[in-house]
């Protein structure tokens, strides 16, 4: 079984979750099985994956497994449905806090949190609080939005949560977790419990302890003489310790979504990103190290020296019938349009874009810019200070347009001309590769990792020296100034995605997956299987 290691996934997700959703969608095409590997418990899990297009058979959360709620049935369930023990009840609609608040003889008895309305716009129960007969909050019930009572809360009398308890569809425990305070007069967990069908449970310290146990037993329960159970660890932290330490054998997976480096462009020297510090210091204890490029790759093997095997693996794919699509010229598009869909976040620097744009104002008065994502409020919000402060200094209020999140990404990407990057970063960047599929010519700075690959200089864009805003303006007013090398650079986008292909991408995956097979031999030689036979009274009276 080919595993996917990461935290949740949510209505807004980074560049890691659409490219496991892509890996997914070509795992599938290929006949190739698989699990999504998910460590944080989430209400709305199944309904944001299923709406990606993933089933629930391939959805694997670590809460979901002891819950006995991988598979569960949707069954909408309204606030009429709730249950208090209580008569005479009154439902009191709280539109603006999108909640019902519910009374018996005029007290209080407990508040219905509803699902956000870009959820569903039926009122479906988010969560419950529940109070006692003074008015005070003793308990919160969270809902999966698949209907059944999923966790629960227990507060103390001043008001602190003391217990969360997890229950299976059917109302039995599963898990519980406890809050006390530390030496240091912190409230906060203090252990796990996991209670199994059978009655039995099993007790750890903290959330490390519950994940050991589901790994050892889901490699345990997908052992296969013939393939490995292979974990990728797309976002390594909490699994990275524990992988190594698991008592059955595995095929251990870093993949390297961003840089290595904490300044991406001095790669063999700088501090170590931080996300992968563990990770690569204790490289050797995997099996292997997947970067999705070949520069990444060669500066990993210069900077480590594994003595591992490792594999450039694009994380991203481009269906075949995307590839086969009519192209549309540029003159069909928004003249002079560049597009950017990204996180408004500081590492991106679309603020520099600004300012190219501005540069080039002079020579192309119409040039314009449509950026899509949603916006990262983090450090003060320095990214929107920035980026206001650069359309005021180029008068560019009227040629920017800020816009949400947007799902038709393919969309927006082909009514533009140019796709821009100014990263500090980055590990690959799945929206220039969809850009360029879609015909968008490329420019950015000379930025580790996939940017100064994706786009092959004078080829299907331009790679500047990094840091240079002028050198990008000066690209920004060439090609808009030639509509013979706009277009050429376009129909070059367009044939140099073949790289991506579904064919070109998977026969990557397959060379991992046949190398895990012959390091899976050999550890097999070494591991025992647990006894499966002669364990039943049955067996003993048939026989």
């Amino acid at each position: 079984m080919n595993f996917f290691l990461n935290s949740s996934f949510n209505a807004k997700n980074s560049g890691i979750e659409h490219a496991q959703l892509k890996r997914a969608k070509l795992f599938e095409k290929f006949g190739e099985d698989y699990r999504l590997v998910f460590r944080e418990w989430n209400p709305l899990l199944h309904y944001h994956l299923n709406k990606n297009g993933i089933e629930d058979k391939y959805i694997l959360n670590i809460f979901d497994y002891f819950q006995n709620a991988l598979d569960v049935e949707t069954k909408p369930l309204t606030p009429k449905d709730i249950e208090f023990g209580v008569d005479n009840l009154t439902y009191d609609k709280d539109k603006e806090q999108n909640r019902i608040i519910v009374y018996s003889n005029k007290q209080i008895v407990g508040r219905i949190n509803l699902f956000d309305k870009e959820v569903t716009d039926d009122d479906l129960v988010k969560s419950v609080e529940l109070f006692d007969g003074f008015s005070n909050l003793y308990r919160v019930d969270f809902y999966d939005y698949r209907g059944f009572l999923s966790m629960a809360q227990w507060y103390t009398p001043d008001n602190k949560i003391a217990t969360e308890t997890w229950y299976t569809p059917d109302g039995r425990p599963a898990i519980e977790d406890y809050f006390r305070f530390n030496a240091a007069g912190k409230l906060e967990k203090s252990g796990f419990k996991i209670i199994r069908n059978d009655g039995a449970v099993r007790t750890h310290n903290n959330i490390v302890g519950v994940i050991k146990d589901f790994l050892e037993e889901i490699n345990v329960n997908f052992m296969d003489k013939k393939h490995p159970n292979i974990y990728v660890m797309d976002r390594s932290d909490y699994f990275e310790e524990i992988l190594e330490t698991l008592n059955s054998p595995t095929y251990t997976v870093l993949h390297l979504h961003n840089s290595h480096a904490g300044d991406a462009q001095k790669t063999d020297t700088s501090i170590m990103n931080n996300n992968y510090e563990y990770s690569l210091t204790d490289a050797n204890r995997y099996d292997a190290i997947v970067s999705a490029t070949e520069k990444q790759t060669k500066d990993v093997k210069t900077r480590f020296e594994p003595d591992i095997d490792m594999f450039t693996i694009p994380v991203g794919v481009i269906k075949n019938e995307d590839l086969d699509q009519d192209r549309i010229p540029m003159s069909d598009r928004k003249k002079h349009s560049i597009v950017v869909t990204a996180r408004v976040a500081p590492e991106k620097q679309i603020n520099k874009i600004i300012d190219a744009m501005g540069m080039a104002k002079k020579e192309i008065p119409d040039i314009n810019m449509e950026v899509y994502g949603y916006v990262d409020h983090s450090n003060d919000d320095i990214a929107m200070k920035r980026i206001n402060a650069s359309l005021d200094e180029y008068d560019l209020r009227d040629a920017v347009k800020l816009h949400e999140y947007t799902n038709d990404v393919a969309g927006v990407q082909r009514n533009a001309q140019i796709y821009a990057l100014a990263s500090v970063m980055e590990g690959f960047n799945l929206a220039l590769m969809e850009a360029q599929s879609q015909g968008d010519v490329g420019i950015t700075f000379d930025t580790n990792y996939g940017p100064n690959e994706l786009i092959v200089n004078d080829e299907n864009g331009y790679v500047v020296d990094y840091d240079d805003t002028k050198a990008l303006s000066d690209c920004m007013v060439k090609l808009f100034t030639d509509d013979d090398l706009l277009q050429s650079m376009s129909d070059k986008a367009y044939e140099l995605s073949n790289r991506f292909s579904e064919d070109s991408v998977w026969k990557a995956w397959e060379d991992l997956i046949n190398s895990a097979k012959k390091t899976w031999q050999d550890k097999l030689k070494t591991y025992h299987f647990d006894i499966k036979k002669g364990l039943s009274d049955m067996e003993h009276k048939e026989a």
